[in-house]
C-alpha cells in the first residue's frame, strides 16, 4: 500500500499557526508592540487604518536587524531568545517562541523596514502568503518599522468572521493598554485613520494608569508595595468608591506580561470584601516579579494564561498586600499641619506644663469623669446652675401651646399608664387607601400593593418599570423613534478611547432612542438631548450607566448588540427600589404592565409581580390558628 502520511507544505503549516496566534488584528497589534519592547525601543508608535484590516504597523526606535536577520525573523520558530532548553525556564524577554511573525506573513502582506544602529543602509523586505517578493537595502531610520497590510486577503473566509470596525478597534486598544501599562518608561503613540488615539510620555506608573484610565483616578489610588525573598507585589489599587459592576479596569502583571487570571482576582475580591458590593469590581493594576523557574508562561498561545508553581503562596500574599494597603489607607489619614503655622504659637504648645497647672486640672470635675469608674454620666450640681432651666422650659411648652391654641399637654408625672406602640401606627397611605380599596399602596418604597377580584397582587416596581422600557425601546428600533427632550445647554461627553468605540458602534441606534448626540473628535461626543423620560441634567450619568450596562450584559449574555443596548437602556432607565410613588405614578404603572406583551418577569427573567390569592390566604391563617 502508498504511503499516506505526508509533510505539510510551509504556507499550510503556517496558516494552521496563525490560526491560533494571529486570530484578528488586535492579535498582531500585540504580538508587534511586544516584539518592539524587546528590542529595547524607547519610542513605539503604532499606526491603525481601517480597525487594522486594511493596515497594522509598528515603529520603534530599537536596535534593529541585521540583513540576515530581517530574512530569518519570518522562518517558523526563528527567534533570538532561546538557545538552549534551560532558557525556557528563565524566560524575561515578552516573545520567545519564533511564530509571530511568521504567522503574520502567512495571512497579510507584509513590509518591513530595519536599520541596526551604527549602519549606514538598511534592509527592507516584501512578503505576502509566506512568500518573499522583494528584498533589498534601503535608507530608513535606525530601528524597525513592521506594516501588516490586509489581514486575512488570501483567507476570506476568516476575514468574514471579523466583527465591525468598532469591536476590533476596541480589542486593538485593549492590547495597546496592556503593553502600554506594563512599561511607563517608554514613550508609546497610538493613531487611527490619521486622528491620534493616545499619546503617552514617558514618567512613573501612577502617570501612566492616570493617563490612561483618566484623570478623575488621580486622587482615588491607593500604593501597594510588598517584597519578600520570594516575589514582589508592587502598583495601586483604586478606592472602594472606583468599584465599577463591570469589568475593564483590572491588570496583573507577571514580570511585566499581561495576564489573565481568575484565581489571583478572587484574591483581590476578598481582600476588598464588606467594603464594595458584592456585584462589583475593584480597579486594580498590579505587578508580581518573581523567578522565571516558578512560573510556566507557555501553556497557552497568546500567553495570557499561566502556571505557577506554589499558587496558595502567591493567593496569600497578594490578598495580604493589597489588604495592609487598604488598611492604610482608611485607617491613617492624612495629616498635614503645615497648611495652618498659627498653630504652632498657640499657648498651648508653647508654653511649659507646670506643676501647679497639672494640679488644678487633676483636680476638677472633668478630669475625674475621665479617671475615675461610673463617672462619664455624673453631673456636679454644685458647679452648675440648673435650677432655672425647668422654668425655661415650662415657658417655652405652654408658649408653644397658647400658638396652637390647645391647652398645655400632661406632664409626665400625669400621664396615661398606656401609649401607644410603634407598631399600631397606621402609616397615612394605607389610612388613604381605606377610603378606596383599589388604590394602590407603596411598600417599604420598593413594591407596590394592588387589589384584584381573587386577592392582590405585590409588584417589583424596579422589575416592572424594566419590562415597561424594554417594550417600549423594542417598539422604538421597530416601529417608531422615541421623541428627544432637547437640552438647554448641550453637553460634552469625554470618554475613554475603547468606550468612544462603543458609543461610535451604538450611535444609530442610539439615535433612534432618542439622544440626540454626534462624535465631536477626540473621544468627544456632544449631547444635544436624551430620550423624554430621562431626567434633564443627568445626561452624562444616563450614558455612563449605559455604558456599564452594556459591558454587564455583554461579558454576560451571548445577545445581538441592539438586543444588549435595550435591555441595558431598560436597567439604567428604570424607577429603582427606594423612590417614592404618588398614587397615580404606581396605577399608570400597574396599567403600562399589564399592556405588555410579557408582563409576569422583566427582561432579565425576574418576576415583575407575585399574586396572593384569598383562598390560599384563608389557609394560611387557619394554619396558624
Amino acid at each position: 500500500m502508498a504511503d499516506i502520511i505526508n509533510l505539510l507544505p510551509d504556507n499550510i503549516a503556517n496558516q494552521i499557526a496563525a490560526g491560533e496566534v494571529i486570530q484578528r488584528p488586535a492579535s498582531a497589534v500585540k504580538e508587534l508592540l511586544e516584539n518592539a519592547v524587546d528590542a529595547g525601543a524607547t519610542e513605539i508608535q503604532l499606526i491603525i487604518r481601517d480597525a487594522g484590516k486594511e493596515l497594522v504597523q509598528v515603529i520603534d526606535n530599537g536596535e534593529g536587524m541585521s540583513e540576515t536577520d530581517a530574512r530569518m525573523c519570518f522562518e517558523r520558530h526563528a527567534t533570538s531568545k532561546i538557545k538552549t532548553i534551560d532558557d525556557l525556564f528563565e524566560i524575561r524577554t515578552m516573545g520567545f517562541r519564533g511564530e509571530a511573525l511568521a504567522s503574520i506573513a502567512a495571512v497579510a502582506q507584509v513590509e518591513l523596514k530595519t536599520r541596526q544602529r551604527g549602519e549606514a543602509l538598511g534592509s527592507y523586505i516584501e512578503i505576502d502568503n509566506s512568500v518573499v517578493r522583494r528584498q533589498e537595502p534601503c535608507q530608513t531610520a535606525e530601528g524597525t518599522s513592521f506594516a501588516m497590510k490586509n489581514l486575512f486577503f488570501n483567507v476570506p473566509a476568516r476575514r468574514n468572521f471579523l466583527k465591525s470596525n468598532a469591536a476590533e478597534m476596541r480589542h486593538i486598544v485593549d492590547e495597546f493598554i496592556r503593553v502600554a501599562m506594563a512599561f511607563p518608561q517608554l514613550q508609546f503613540s497610538f493613531t487611527s485613520n490619521g486622528q491620534q488615539v493616545f499619546y503617552l510620555e514617558k514618567g512613573s506608573l501612577k502617570q501612566r494608569v492616570v493617563a490612561i484610565l483618566g484623570q478623575h483616578y488621580n486622587a482615588r489610588l491607593v500604593a501597594v508595595k510588598e517584597s519578600t525573598d520570594y516575589l514582589n507585589v508592587h502598583g495601586f489599587v483604586g478606592k472602594p468608591e472606583t468599584a465599577k459592576k463591570t469589568r475593564g479596569d483590572q491588570f496583573f502583571f507577571v514580570n511585566n506580561r499581561f495576564i489573565k487570571s481568575p484565581y489571583l482576582h478572587h484574591a483581590i475580591m476578598s481582600a476588598f470584601a464588606e467594603m464594595i458590593p458584592a456585584d462589583s469590581f475593584p480597579l486594580y493594576v498590579l505587578f508580581i516579579d518573581l523567578d522565571p523557574a516558578h512560573v510556566d508562561i507557555n501553556v497557552h498561545p497568546t500567553k495570557q494564561e499561566i502556571k505557577f508553581d506554589d499558587e496558595k503562596i502567591l493567593y496569600a500574599f497578594v490578598q495580604s498586600a493589597v489588604k495592609h494597603a487598604l488598611a492604610q489607607f482608611n485607617v491613617t489619614p492624612t495629616l498635614d499641619f503645615s497648611l495652618d503655622p498659627g498653630i504652632q504659637q498657640l499657648d498651648a504648645v508653647n508654653k511649659p506644663f507646670t506643676s501647679r497647672e497639672q494640679q488644678r486640672s487633676t483636680g476638677g470635675s472633668l478630669y475625674k469623669t475621665f479617671t475615675q469608674a461610673h463617672q462619664a454620666h455624673v453631673i456636679d450640681k454644685s458647679s452648675s446652675n440648673l435650677q432655672h432651666w425647668k422654668d425655661v422650659y415650662e415657658i417655652g411648652r405652654s408658649g408653644a401651646a397658647a400658638r396652637n391654641g390647645t391647652e398645655t399637654p400632661p406632664s409626665p408625672d400625669n400621664a396615661p399608664a398606656s401609649h401607644p406602640t410603634t407598631a399600631s401606627v397606621i402609616d397615612e397611605r394605607w389610612q388613604e387607601a381605606a377610603t378606596d380599596q383599589k388604590v394602590p399602596v407603596q411598600v417599604h418604597q420598593q413594591y407596590i400593593l394592588s387589589q384584584i377580584k381573587s386577592g392582590f397582587i405585590l409588584i417589583d416596581q424596579q422589575a416592572a418599570h424594566e419590562r415597561i422600557l424594554y417594550e417600549r425601546y423594542q417598539r422604538a428600533l421597530q416601529e417608531k423613534p422615541m421623541p428627544t427632550q432637547q437640552s438647554l445647554f448641550p453637553q460634552t461627553l469625554q470618554l475613554l478611547p475603547a468606550d468612544a468605540a462603543l458609543v461610535s458602534e451604538m450611535l444609530p441606534d442610539l439615535q433612534t432612542l432618542g439622544y440626540d448626540m454626534e462624535p465631536f473628535g477626540n473621544h468627544t461626543f456632544v449631547v444635544r438631548g436624551t430620550p423624554a423620560d430621562i431626567q434633564t441634567g443627568n445626561e452624562q450619568a444616563s450614558i455612563e450607566g449605559l455604558l456599564e450596562q452594556f459591558k454587564h450584559f455583554s461579558a454576560e449574555l451571548k445577545i445581538s448588540k441592539r438586543e444588549q443596548l435595550v435591555r441595558s437602556m431598560a436597567r439604567n432607565n428604570a424607577i429603582p427600589a427606594g423612590k417614592v410613588l404618588s398614587p397615580r405614578e404606581m396605577q399608570n404603572m400597574i396599567d403600562e404592565l399589564f399592556a405588555c406583551s410579557m408582563p409576569n418577569v422583566s427582561p432579565g427573567g425576574k418576576y415583575t409581580y407575585i399574586s396572593f390569592k384569598l383562598a390560599d390566604m384563608a389557609r394560611m391563617f387557619e394554619k396558624g390558628a
